[in-house]
């Protein structure tokens, strides 16, 4: 009789459990207690981009704008063949929510210029990475394919000041004696470096570009941007410049090549004047995303 009795016993505390573990549903949900840490809601997507449609490309750069560009334009005396000019050829897309490009080519007595304008909105296929920041990985790629010359720092700069003797240092000025000023011969010649006359747009005394004009990152336009030049030549041919402008506002990516091949051979095209140009080009296409 004892051993009956514990046996009906243990019966009853497994039947008390197995109630207690089904009721539990019963009085507010079933809970899942093997990950306390888990809200069991899903992360929320990623924010989508700023822009969800494009501009017409071929439209959206003025006549004004095309005149300075594009000098030959206003040299076509038929008014059809201007006209159609100014209008552009867009290039072949089939998506134009996700990307669109126009191109102009002009010649004129002096020179053949082209005009090159692209838009691309970035879109992102991981629920995880914003529209944003896939335009800023892609960007960057760009950017780093451009391999824009690293700027020279103020520092590397002072440091080659110590190391060529700087304004203290006797060895200065190689002409100086040991304690006294530099010799008049020293004093009278000037160095082409630093000619007050030099033009900005010049070469340098060893031919290279001045810093001011050499690729590189642009600040003020859109969320980031880049600014490259190259200049190229095929055989007898005139020299061409090609100029770059990209820079990214959100999601999307502007995209600007300016090229110039003179008539005449041994002309340059003018670095200062086409950056200048492609600059404003760009400016105005961030404000015309910005409305």
């Amino acid at each position: 009789m004892q051993r009956k009795a514990y046996v009906s016993g243990v019966a009853a505390l497994l039947a008390a459990l197995l109630a207690g573990c089904t009721g539990s549903s019963d009085s507010g949900g079933a809970t899942d207690d093997s990950n306390p840490d888990d809200s069991g809601t899903a992360a929320a997507p990623a924010e989508p981009g700023r822009y969800r449609t494009l501009p017409e490309p071929c439209g959206v750069v003025g006549e004004d704008t095309l005149d300075s560009l594009l000098p030959g334009i206003q040299e076509i005396t038929d008014r059809e063949q201007r006209e159609k000019a100014y209008e552009g050829t867009p290039t072949l897309t089939y998506d134009t929510d996700r990307k669109v490009g126009c191109r102009w080519k002009v010649e004129s007595a002096d020179a053949t210029d082209h005009l090159f304008v692209d838009f691309e909105r970035v879109v992102s296929y991981d629920t995880t990475v914003s529209d944003d920041s896939e335009a800023e990985r892609l960007f960057a790629t760009r950017q780093e394919a451009a391999d824009l010359p690293v700027p020279a720092s103020s520092d590397s700069a002072e440091t080659d000041g110590a190391e060529t003797g700087g304004e203290d240092s006797p060895s200065a000025d190689p002409n100086a004696g040991p304690s006294g000023p530099p010799s008049p011969s020293a004093s009278n010649s000037a160095s082409p470096s630093v000619s007050s006359s030099t033009s900005p747009s010049a070469p340098s005394a060893n031919g290279a570009t001045p810093a001011e004009l050499q690729p590189r990152v642009l600040d003020e336009l859109g969320d980031e941007a880049y600014l490259d030049d190259a200049l190229s030549s095929s055989g007898s041919t005139a020299q061409q410049r090609k100029v770059t402008v990209a820079f990214r506002t959100s999601n999307v990516i502007v995209t600007i090549e300016y090229e110039e091949q003179p008539a005449t051979v041994g002309t340059v095209p003018d670095s200062e004047e086409m950056q200048d140009r492609a600059q404003k080009l760009a400016a105005q296409l961030a404000d015309a995303l910005a409305d």
